[in-house]
């Protein structure tokens, strides 16, 4: 029996869960505009060339699940921009990391079609993940998953039922 994509939020799973949310190629573009400070729906739209249909679609929802917040800027008419919200901006690592990924194996050899650098010691940098605890960049084999509390309780739950 296959997943369906609306099921994937109630899954025990934080990249299911996450990937409801943001698991499309649209609403990925729209939060790396959303990033570059792209506010305003006819930016959106201009600079992706999506539908307005799908734009609406997916600002609806980026909306509804708290990752985007609607702020009014003109009142007569009113119009609104996006902005990012804690939950949104939460997701900054994510996009750096698909930037880092993207660089390096997606440049043509060309080179980082964008840089970034950090406004605190303005030097130019690579995103990297790393230990919450020594600091240490991470990579996935040095890294060892276990069961945490949420599948243990889904397990109870599933067990209780």
């Amino acid at each position: 029996c296959a997943m369906r994509w609306e099921e994937l939020q109630e899954e025990t799973c934080s990249v299911a869960r996450t990937l409801s949310v943001i698991g499309d190629r649209w609403t990925l573009m729209i939060l790396r505009d959303a990033f570059l400070r792209v506010r305003r729906y006819e930016d959106f739209q201009k600079k992706l060339g999506i539908s307005r249909h799908r734009l609406s679609e997916r600002l609806k929802k980026l909306v509804a699940q708290g990752v985007l917040k609607k702020v009014e800027y003109q009142t007569n008419p009113p119009r609104y921009e996006y902005r990012l919200t804690e939950k949104g901006i939460d997701l900054y690592p994510v996009i750096m990391m698909m930037v880092r990924w993207g660089d390096k194996w997606m440049d043509d050899g060309n080179g980082a079609p964008m840089v970034y650098k950090h406004q605190g010691c303005g030097e130019y940098f690579t995103p990297v993940i790393s230990c919450s605890e020594c600091n240490e960049p991470l990579n996935a084999r040095e890294v060892m998953p276990e069961f945490g509390p949420g599948t243990l309780a889904a397990r109870k739950r599933a067990a209780d039922a």
